[in-house]
């Protein structure tokens, strides 16, 4: 019986383990429902982004899907940044690890958006592919 009894919180450990897997695993399943509508979509544990057209739309992932969602076009966009841990760094060479985001300055809003990544290498490559569009669409290079 002792023996049963050193084991139960391991057996905890993996049902907790179990069910946190089964939440994420919604998460994505229902990620996928909506980038359906999307051109190009992405999603990580911090937010769910899709674009179509010039159209960006953002919010954050939830078992029932995306919540708190935003959007913004790429023609009001004034300015791209990368941010890893709070400080901008290079589109073009950017950290391997930290916590990323990309910012958007925006003409008629005076407070930037920033939108989550969970690494900087494929912020980095959003951002990349987002200055272009935002060249494309207004004109205006970021």
């Amino acid at each position: 019986m002792e023996r049963g009894l050193l084991w139960l919180p391991l057996l905890a450990f993996f049902g907790w383990l179990a069910w946190t897997g089964w939440r994420e695993y919604q998460k994505v399943e229902a990620y996928q429902t909506w980038a359906t509508d999307f051109d190009r979509a992405k999603y990580d544990i911090y937010a769910v982004l899709g674009q179509k057209g010039k159209t960006m739309t953002w919010g954050q992932p939830t078992q029932q899907g995306p919540v708190n969602l935003e959007t913004f076009s790429l023609a009001d966009v004034t300015q791209i940044r990368l941010l890893v841990n709070g400080k901008e760094a290079a589109i073009a060479d950017p950290p391997a690890k930290g916590k990323a985001a990309l910012e958007f300055a925006l003409r008629d809003r005076p407070t930037p958006i920033q939108i989550l990544f969970t690494e900087p290498p494929l912020a980095a490559k959003w951002g990349t592919h987002l200055q272009a569009e935002v060249t494309r669409y207004s004109g205006v290079q970021g």
